[in-house]
């Protein structure tokens, strides 16, 4: 379980590591290109119901992990959570979800019938 603290608070939101790696992708993208957002979150060890914090590259933002091991993430969860991030509700995670592995690739050896790119001389 990592932590994600906010400005100089000494409490923290206790996050699931592979959550707080997909998190961290998409809010320091957004913050990164100077844009602000509204982040929001139920569950966790919070009390019931929302907590809402408001984001921008002034407030400071430290993620710790639990482990050093680096998550692979799934590409459609970031690009669903940086939807959601742009949008007027801003983005709203549960901390109870569980992110769903990353979609194999397939690996295809070259061979000689596949296309080379021509450089010219």
């Amino acid at each position: 379980m990592g932590q994600l603290y906010y400005g100089n608070a000494t409490t923290s939101v206790d996050v699931p590591d592979r959550l707080l790696a997909h998190l961290k992708v998409v809010v320091a993208t957004k913050l990164r290109r100077n844009e602000s957002l509204m982040m929001s979150w139920t569950g966790g060890s919070e009390p019931a119901g929302r907590s809402s914090i408001w984001l921008q590259p002034a407030i400071p933002l430290r993620f710790v992990f639990d482990t050093a091991d680096m998550e692979v993430l799934n590409p459609q969860t970031v690009r669903d959570m940086a939807n959601a991030a742009t949008s007027s509700a801003g983005l709203i995670v549960d901390l109870d979800q569980e992110i769903p592995a990353a979609p194999q690739r397939e690996i295809r050896p070259v061979t000689a019938s596949t296309p080379r790119l021509k450089v010219p001389a």
